[in-house]
């Protein structure tokens, strides 16, 4: 059987500035993607690059008394050098003004005049230069004034220039049937209906050129006009792998079309409507899929130059490396919504997530192993019931995080696997494989085995999100990586028979020091007085399912939960019942909450609600529970 291919772009970058955080995140999806695909045994090709034509670079390069090319030159480094940092492993760095792209560009525009899709007329309009985009009538406010850019808001120019338009408007109905009939083509769905309502509502013919732009791709027999940027950076993701080349058609045939392209969510009518338009229009296949995330806001603004605001990637690199960053985008970003980012997040991600669940868990494994000289671990012929239960749950989770990949929903991949290490946590602990090594030696060999084998597959899953953490691990585990085969199908079906070779390595993960976080928890005293039953009925009483329950750091008594509330959501909600519970002993469990009380920092960190608790015989605190199963929401009355 042939071997599958996976082909996955990401947008190619304006150079006007340095990279920053959400050209970052789009690189690292587009880089999880390939890797993931290659545990999959499948032949892979990740492109990206730079888009360096149009008007905003050419005036961005006179400002700086700089030549268009001389300019953009001077920043190509600094991409290629952050990705490298954050090991991105692409295969291709395509840049706009390579003569190759330049004739493949001009070789689709000809392809296009060829079939009569182009014809010369006169443009009257308004323009964003910002965006290299025209302002179409139903997006601009009539009057004198000009309209604001439909995608950053700036001020558009009133442009009046002779122009080719491309047919767009012909391939209205060809473009809803294609969505009728490819009803995944764009993840997420609401991105999809975006498009669907702008297609519905009437395309117009699109201008294709520019006589008022000189640093850009000559038109095909008509210097005077420059084909427009957005027509010819679209087409890099397949000159980049042969189109108009005759002595590449083999390879453009192997890798076309794309299973998967990355954008964010303010290009998706480029790449959604436009893009496809060209392909049907030159007889080419549409790509497979359409991988749309949100923006990463900063305080819940868009990062902007202008808010200053900008993350910068390289100062994330040394301060807290590559996997731990890697991590937390993939975990904390969904991709069907904007994202909050916060170096407080990131830091409890850090301590928690990966220094306490995961590179601990390791820890105390393999130093309890060692230190009653167990080096070569084998598998036993027979398991207990509890390791058996847990090998099933290894297979649940294989397949539930293998789902959530091939959907593209990485955050909910990491939830899923970290419900997981908790469950081996909990195995771990509750065995006390210390006492075991004494008393009961077979049973000692058990836990160690089935604790290995568990982060054995946590470390595969992961390796395309921390690929140099979990090759350490693997190390570690005397385990290796293969790619000529399906390793996810292998995990799937293994039977838990493999050997172990434990060697110590240092912490995987070192916790951060606090920053500006706060350091203590807020203490707020209530004086005791008598209420009425209007003051009852204020108080809202809910049940909700604790999904993520971890410690945090820097407090011996809170535990940080996300709960969910049905239609009320998920909140963040912070108890001190630590000393009584560990996380584990509450993820997956139904509590009663006050939901309605005015959100409070604790540990620098925000607190929606509170966890009733009661007291029972010693001083013990016992969480309050329904005595069965209700839905999530719920309220007491």
């Amino acid at each position: 059987m042939a071997q599958k291919k996976f082909y996955v772009t990401t947008p190619i970058y304006y150079v006007t500035a340095k990279p920053h955080l959400g050209s970052l995140y789009s690189t690292l999806l587009a880089d999880v993607l390939k890797r993931w695909h290659r545990l999959k045994g499948e032949k892979t090709f990740f492109l990206t690059g730079t888009d360096e034509h149009g008007q905003k670079i050419a005036q961005a390069a006179q400002q700086v008394g700089k030549e268009p090319k001389a300019f953009v030159d001077s920043f190509v480094p600094a991409y290629k050098s952050a990705w490298q940092m954050f090991d991105i492993n692409y295969d291709y760095f395509v840049r706009t003004t390579d003569d190759y792209h330049k004739k493949g560009a001009q070789y689709l525009v000809q392809q296009l005049l060829d079939k009569g899709d182009i014809y010369k007329d006169s443009y009257e309009g308004w323009y964003c230069v910002s965006c290299e985009t025209f302002v179409t009538e139903k997006d601009a406010q009539k009057g004198t004034v000009a309209p604001p850019c439909p995608s950053c808001g700036r001020p558009t120019i009133e442009v009046s220039e002779e122009t080719y338009f491309f047919k767009l408007s012909a391939y209205q109905e060809k473009l809803l049937e294609f969505y009728r009939e490819n009803p995944n083509f764009v993840a997420p769905k609401e991105r999809m209906n975006e498009m669907l309502s702008f297609v519905q509502a009437g395309l117009k013919d699109l201008s294709i050129s520019r006589t008022t732009v000189q640093w850009g791709i000559p038109f095909p027999n008509d210097p005077k006009h420059i084909i427009y940027v957005w027509v010819e950076a679209l087409t890099n993701y397949i000159t980049a792998i042969g189109y108009g080349q005759p002595n590449k058609q083999k390879e453009f045939d192997l890798w076309w079309p794309a299973d998967v392209q990355i954008l964010g969510k303010d290009i998706i009518r480029f790449h959604g409507v436009f893009w496809p338009a060209f392909l049907m229009a030159a007889g080419l296949e549409l790509p497979k899929r359409l991988l749309v995330h949100g923006w990463i806001k900063i305080d819940k603004q868009k990062m902007s130059k202008s808010l200053g605001n900008v993350v910068d990637p390289v100062e994330l690199h040394a301060r807290y490396g590559t996997d731990a960053v890697r991590y937390y985008l993939c975990r904390q970003m969904a991709i069907n919504q904007d994202g909050d980012f916060s170096i407080g997040d990131l830091e409890q991600r850090i301590s928690s997530d990966l220094a306490n669940d995961l590179g601990n868990l390791l820890n105390r494994v393999v130093t309890l192993a060692l230190k009653n000289n167990l080096v070569a671990v084998d598998a036993p012929k027979t398991w207990s019931e509890a390791s058996i239960n847990l090998r099933d749950e290894s297979w649940n989770v294989v397949e539930d995080f293998a789902n959530h990949m091939d959907d593209c929903m990485f955050h909910l991949a990491l939830t899923r696997l970290w419900e997981f290490i908790h469950k081996v946590n909990a195995y771990f602990h509750a065995h006390e494989p210390w006492k075991l090594a004494q008393k009961d030696q077979k049973l000692f060999l058990e836990v160690i085995s089935a604790t290995c084998h568990s982060l054995r597959d946590i470390a595969h899953l992961l390796w395309p999100v921390m690929p140099k953490k979990m090759e350490q691990l693997l190390f570690s585990l005397g385990q290796n990586l293969e790619f000529n085969h399906d390793t996810i199908e292998d995990l799937d079906l293994c039977t838990w028979h493999h050997q172990f070779k434990l060697t110590q390595i240092p912490a995987l993960f070192e916790k951060p020091e606090p920053t500006k976080e706060e350091i203590m928890e807020e203490k707020v005293t209530v004086p005791e007085s008598h209420i009425t039953i209007d003051d009852v009925t204020k108080v809202e009483l809910r049940i909700g399912t604790i999904t993520e329950c971890e410690t945090v750091e820097k407090s011996n008594k809170l535990l940080r939960m996300q709960v969910d509330f049905g239609d009320l959501g998920v909140r963040q909600i912070l108890a001190g019942v630590r000393e009584y519970y560990q996380p584990a002993d509450l993820a997956g469990k139904q509590a009663v909450f006050v939901t309605n009380l005015k959100p409070r920092k604790m540990m620098g960190m925000e607190s929606q609600g509170m966890m009733l608790v009661t007291d029972s015989e010693g001083g013990k605190k016992r969480v309050v529970q329904p005595s069965e199963k209700a839905p999530n929401g719920s309220r007491l009355s």
